[in-house]
């Protein structure tokens, strides 16, 4: 018990949360209406498709030729950066992260081992900051995009600039690392199956145009699971069913919440016109899945919620729960120092952090 509750807290801590609330608010008909049935659907055969797309190894073929022209660190870390930025909006920022963290490890080895902690956090900031740009990218813009029923142009303006303003800092602090030479380190991979291949770019085409209401979310649950059975049935067991379970239960406790007068009246009080700060601050303590989940039942502004959990991933190291994924890697890195990544990941992140809420007001004061 101690295990699990170690392993998956954000799952404990929800459950505890929509508990609580059942003493409150029983339970009778009006749970049915709290869970979004269309985002438990997305996310499952989203994860199904990339978990097969991971485990034939595309990913690591693509990193191989990207990375055949790089000489130097900084060229390494730049290439790096801008694939966790940009893999990350099709394949979630977690799965960039768990993909290319351990490969940045090998690939810089001995001879870049100075500039290693500076390297990952730039990584896990770039896979963080470029999820935000896609529905797709991370749990929590699918919640918001499906919630408030945005619209792709108007999910692409409104994160557009702090995005394109990520980017620049992200490539102006990769700057800080050396242009000493490095030596990559080569490994075989396997030849890519044509068969699986193909299944599973088809899924992942399903999941986008279910994301985009094209196609009803029954018959993208279906692909999924056909596509598991018939090419790889472990896929079904590398779901990440905790992270739906938390789901669950955020809908269950915010539902409930809702119905209760007082505390309802409260959150909507401190929301009102804070939306883009409250969401940022409140991600620093629950993390930015949770956070956006349990605010919107609080505001109708779905655009200033979805900018600010998604800049509130940066920050803490709970912030994002993906940046976990590339802390425990370095940390289990031979010659690991925990405390300078700690120094170096909350200078970079709390320094983008206050950089994107500040142009963000700006915005907001000037339209």
């Amino acid at each position: 018990m101690i295990r699990f509750i170690k392993a998956q807290p954000v799952l404990v801590i929800s459950f505890a949360a929509a508990l609580a609330t059942m003493f409150i608010v029983p339970p009778d008909a009006m749970y049915a209406g709290y869970v979004n049935r269309t985002v438990l659907i997305q996310l499952f055969s989203l994860m199904t498709a990339v978990a097969g797309l991971r485990s034939i190894g595309i990913f690591e073929k693509v990193t191989d030729l990207l990375l055949e022209k790089a000489g130097t660190v900084r060229r390494l870390g730049q290439v790096f950066v801008l694939i966790c930025f940009f893999a990350s909006m099709l394949v979630t920022n977690d799965v960039a992260l768990l993909t290319f963290i351990p490969l940045t490890l090998i690939a810089l080895g001995k001879a870049g081992r100075k500039s290693m902690i500076l390297t990952i956090v730039l990584e896990t900031a770039a896979a963080n900051l470029g999820s935000m740009l896609t529905p797709v990218g991370n749990p929590q813009n699918l919640f918001i995009y499906d919630s408030y029923k945005l619209t792709a142009w108007v999910f692409i303006k409104t994160m557009a600039p702090a995005g394109l303003l990520s980017l620049v800092m992200l490539m102006l602090l990769t700057l800080l690392l050396p242009k000493e030479k490095c030596s990559l380190t080569e490994h075989e991979s396997e030849p890519l199956r044509a068969a699986p291949l193909t299944g599973y770019l088809v899924l992942f085409a399903v999941c986008l145009l279910t994301v985009f209401r094209v196609i009803p979310d029954w018959v993208c649950l279906i692909a999924a699971v056909a596509c598991a059975l018939i090419f790889n049935r472990r896929l079904l067991a590398k779901v990440d069913y905790p992270l739906l379970a938390t789901f669950v239960c955020f809908f269950i406790f915010v539902g409930n919440i809702a119905r209760i007068t007082a505390v309802s009246d409260f959150f909507s009080g401190v929301m009102q016109g804070r939306e883009l700060l409250v969401s940022a601050a409140l991600s620093q303590v629950i993390s930015n899945v949770p956070a956006a989940v349990m605010l919107s039942g609080f505001t109708g502004s779905g655009t200033q919620l979805l900018l600010g959990v998604n800049i509130g991933g940066l920050g803490t190291l709970i912030a994002s729960l993906a940046s976990l994924i590339s802390f425990q890697f370095y940390r289990r890195s031979e010659g690991a120092d925990s405390v300078r990544y700690m120094a170096v990941f909350s200078a970079v992140n709390f320094g983008m952090l206050i950089m994107l809420l500040a142009m963000q007001e700006i915005i907001c004061r000037q339209f």
